[in-house]
C-alpha cells in the first residue's frame, strides 16, 4: 500500500507541475495522437484568431456556427495571407485524420476531411487550455485506429434533460468520440415523443415513485403526467433535432435506441394486447405472434427515421425473457406457420423482419448480442457486451461489430472503493481496466480484425439518478475509451495517461462538471497489496460444500494463498457459494497454540451478496470432536445498499490442529456468500 500511495503521490505532483504551462512539460492532449515532434519557439494566441478556410458550401457553414459558440474567439479572415489559422483539406489524406503545425507566427491545420480539421482544432483548444496564450510550436500528425468511437447514455432509468445531453457532447467532441448511442427507451420509461401513439408519453414516461430503485422494488407501475407523484419526462421530437443538429455540429452521429422485443414493459402497460398475457403489468416482452406488434413497431421506427439521420438504428435484442412466448397461442402459431424449432428461431425471426424494415428504409439495424441466438439477421451488426465472443462471433460470420464488453466498458460499475463510492451495479472498473482494453488484439484472425468497427463506453442508470453523479460515473474513465478507440497501442502508456486524465478532470471540475475526483483515488483495497503469512498459509482447506463454479477464485487452495482479495467479487481471489451454510476447516497439520481465527466477508446489494447472519469458530485436535470458540453475529443490515467489507473474527488463547469457521446463510433466496482468506494466527 506504501508503494503505492508514493507512485499516487508522484504522478500529482507531476501534474501540479504541468498545470503551470511550462513549455517543456509533456503534453497532455487526450486521445494521445499517433505522431508529435517539438519545434522551436512559441505560437502567441491574440485574443481573436483570425482563420481563413478552403471548406465550401454547408461544411463551411457548420464551420462557423461551431465557432460562434466555442471558448475562443475566432473571426474570418478576408484572405489567407491575413489569417493566422489556415484550416485545408489535405489532398489524400484518410478521413478523420489531421496534421497540426503550429509556429510562432502561424498555424496551420489540415484535415482529410471537415471532421478531421474539426479534430485538429479540437487538440488546438486542449493545448490553449494547457499553455494558455503561449503554444509551444509542435507538428502533430494524427489519424483515428477506428471509425467507432462511441458512448451510451441510459435515460430510460432516469431521464437526463437535453441540455445535459448537449454538455456531455461537448466533451465526447473534445475527445474525439463520434457516436452518441442514445438508449432511449426500456422498462423503466419511454422518453421519446411518437405522434401516432401519444399515450407513450403520456402515460409509459413517468412512475409515482422518486427513482428507478423504488420503481424496481416497489411494484414497477407507471402513471398519468399529471398525477401529482409523477416522475420522469420524455424529449419531443423538436428536442430530438435540436440535439441531433447539436451532435452533428459536432460530427456525433446520434444513434437512438427502441428497445424490442424484451424491456418492453412501459409499452405493453399502455398497450397490454402487444403483450402475450393480453394484461398490463404481467409481460416484460413483446408478442411475437401478434402482427398489431409489427404494425405498433413500424409506427415507431417510422416517426424514429424521420427524426434520426444515423445509418443504424440500434433495436436492443437483449435479455429478453421469451417465458411468455412458450405458452402463448399466437407465438406458438406463429412458431409452427414460419417452421421455428424454439424460441430463440422466434426471436431472430422478429429481427430479421424488423431489419427488413429498416433496411428498406435504407437503414441499418444494430443490435446487443443476444441477437446472434437463433441466427443473424442478414446485414445485421453486433454490438458485444457480454464479453468480447459475441462480437468475434458476428466478424467471423462476416457481420460488423462494435465492441463494449461489460469487463471493460460497463461505467455503471464502481470505479474506485466501494466504502467511499456511491452505489453502482454489482460489479467493478477501474479507470486503469477501462484503457488496458484492446478491441483488435494481434491473436485474432487476419479477416475478423476488419469486421470490428470501434468500440463504446456504456453508461446504464439503474443506480444513477442525478446528473452529478452520472457525470461522475462517466469521466474519466470515458477518456480511457476514448484513447483506446482513437491512439495506437504503441502510444498509449498507462502512467502517462493517468497524469493527462488529472489534469483534464480539474478541468472539467473548473467548468462544472462532475467528474470522479481521480486525485482522491484510493485504488486497489488495502488488504489485497500485502501477502497474508499465517499458520494456515498453504494448509488444506476442506469446503463443505464446494465453492460454486461460477466463482471458484484461483481453485481449492485459493483461500490459504496468502492473498487476499480486492474489492471486486470477481477477482479470482474470492471465492462464492450460493444459498447455503459454508463450513471452512483449515488442517494446521500439527497442535498448533492459537490467538485469532479470521475471515473477510462483503455485501453487495445489486449483486445478491449479503453477510453471513453468523460465522461461527471451532477448533478440534483430531478433525471429528469440535468445540466451539465462539460465534460472532452480523450487524449490517440486509437492506443496505453501499458494497461494504467485514472481518469476522475470534480472539483468545487456546491450541489445535483442526480450525473451523461456518458463515451462515441470511436465508435470503438467491444469495451469496463470499470469502477470500482463512486467517489462522
Amino acid at each position: 500500500m506504501k508503494r503505492y500511495r508514493s507512485i499516487m503521490l508522484a504522478l500529482t505532483a507531476l501534474s501540479a507541475v504541468a498545470c503551470c504551462g511550462s513549455a517543456e512539460e509533456p503534453l497532455a492532449i487526450i486521445p494521445v495522437p499517433q505522431e508529435t515532434v517539438r519545434g522551436e519557439g512559441h505560437f502567441e494566441m491574440p485574443e481573436v484568431v483570425t482563420y481563413a478556410t478552403d471548406l465550401t458550401g454547408s461544411e463551411r457553414d457548420d464551420l462557423r456556427s461551431w465557432m460562434s459558440v466555442c471558448p475562443v474567439a475566432f473571426a474570418e479572415a478576408g484572405d489567407a495571407q491575413s489569417a493566422v489559422l489556415t484550416l485545408s483539406l489535405g489532398e489524400g489524406a484518410a478521413p478523420e485524420s489531421y496534421r497540426l503545425e503550429i509556429a510562432p507566427a502561424r498555424i496551420a491545420i489540415a484535415g482529410g476531411d471537415a471532421a478531421g480539421i474539426f479534430y485538429g482544432l479540437q487538440t488546438l483548444l486542449q493545448l490553449r487550455d494547457q499553455f494558455g496564450g503561449r503554444i509551444p510550436a509542435l507538428t502533430i500528425s494524427d489519424a483515428p485506429r477506428f471509425g467507432y468511437r462511441g458512448m451510451m447514455l441510459d435515460v430510460s432509468r432516469h431521464f437526463r434533460s437535453k441540455e445535459f445531453v448537449k454538455r456531455q457532447l461537448d466533451l465526447m467532441a473534445r475527445y474525439k468520440l463520434n457516436r452518441f448511442h442514445w438508449h432511449l427507451t426500456d422498462g423503466a420509461g419511454w422518453r421519446i415523443e411518437i405522434k401516432s401513439h401519444p399515450q407513450l408519453t403520456d402515460f409509459a414516461a413517468w412512475r409515482p415513485y422518486a427513482d428507478w430503485d423504488g420503481w424496481n422494488y416497489g411494484g414497477k407501475r407507471y402513471c398519468h403526467r399529471d398525477d401529482p407523484e409523477a416522475r420522469g419526462g420524455y424529449y419531443t421530437q423538436d428536442d430530438i433535432r435540436e440535439v441531433v443538429e447539436y451532435a452533428r455540429l459536432r460530427h456525433i452521429t446520434v444513434i437512438p435506441e427502441i428497445e424490442m422485443p424484451g424491456h418492453s414493459e412501459e409499452v405493453l402497460a399502455v398497450y397490454p394486447d402487444l403483450a402475450c398475457s393480453r394484461q398490463p403489468y404481467v409481460n416484460s416482452d413483446y408478442c411475437i405472434g401478434n402482427e398489431a406488434t409489427f404494425r405498433f413497431v413500424e409506427d415507431v421506427l417510422s416517426e424514429v427515421i424521420e427524426l434520426f439521420p444515423s445509418k443504424y438504428i440500434h433495436i436492443g435484442g437483449d435479455e429478453a425473457s421469451k417465458g411468455g412466448w412458450r405458452s402463448c397461442p399466437r407465438c406458438r402459431a406463429r412458431m409452427r406457420s414460419e417452421g421455428l424449432k424454439d424460441v430463440d428461431e422466434l426471436q431472430s425471426y422478429m429481427i430479421r423482419r424488423v431489419e427488413k424494415f429498416l433496411n428498406a428504409k435504407g437503414r441499418d439495424l444494430i443490435g446487443w448480442d443476444e441477437i446472434l441466438e437463433g441466427g443473424l439477421a442478414p446485414n445485421a451488426t453486433v454490438m458485444s457486451w457480454r464479453g468480447v465472443e459475441g462480437g468475434i462471433a458476428a466478424a467471423e460470420q462476416g457481420h460488423h461489430a462494435v465492441m463494449t464488453p461489460s469487463g471493460y466498458c460497463y461505467l455503471d460499475f464502481c470505479q474506485d472503493d466501494p466504502t467511499r463510492e456511491p452505489p453502482a451495479a454489482a460489479a467493478f472498473l477501474t479507470l486503469r481496466q477501462a484503457y488496458s482494453y484492446d478491441p483488435v488484439p494481434d491473436t485474432l484472425p487476419a479477416h475478423v480484425k476488419p469486421m470490428i468497427l470501434g468500440v463504446q463506453g456504456n453508461l446504464w442508470c439503474e443506480h444513477v439518478p442525478t446528473d452529478e453523479h452520472a457525470e461522475h460515473m462517466l469521466w474519466p474513465r470515458m477518456l480511457a475509451i476514448a484513447e483506446v478507440a482513437w491512439s495506437p497501442v504503441a502510444n498509449k502508456d498507462y502512467d502517462d495517461f493517468r497524469l493527462r486524465a488529472l489534469q483534464t478532470v480539474r478541468w472539467m471540475q473548473e467548468r462544472g462538471y462532475h467528474p470522479f475526483d481521480l486525485a482522491q483515488e484510493v485504488g486497489p483495497r488495502p488488504e489485497s497489496l500485502e501477502p497474508v503469512q499465517c499458520l494456515s498459509t498453504g494448509k488444506k482447506v476442506v469446503c463443505e460444500p464446494s465453492y460454486h463454479a461460477k466463482y471458484p477464485a484461483a481453485g481449492d487452495g485459493s483461500l490459504t494463498d496468502g492473498l487476499r482479495g480486492d474489492w471486486n467479487y470477481g477477482d479470482r481471489r474470492w471465492q462464492g457459494w450460493l444459498d447455503t451454510d459454508v463450513r471452512l476447516t483449515v488442517d494446521l497439520e500439527s497442535r498448533r497454540p492459537i490467538r485469532r481465527i479470521a475471515a473477510d466477508f462483503m455485501q453487495g446489494f445489486f449483486a445478491d451478496i449479503w453477510m453471513p447472519r453468523a460465522v461461527r469458530f471451532s477448533v478440534s485436535d483430531d478433525g471429528t470432536e469440535f468445540r466451539q470458540l465462539g460465534e460472532v453475529e452480523n450487524d449490517v443490515p440486509f437492506e443496505f445498499r453501499q458494497d461494504c467489507y467485514r472481518t469476522f473474527a475470534w480472539e483468545g488463547a487456546d491450541e489445535a490442529r483442526y480450525v473451523r469457521i461456518e458463515a451462515l446463510s441470511n436465508g435470503h433466496p438467491g444469495g451469496w456468500i463470499f470469502t477470500d482468506e482463512f486467517i489462522v494466527e
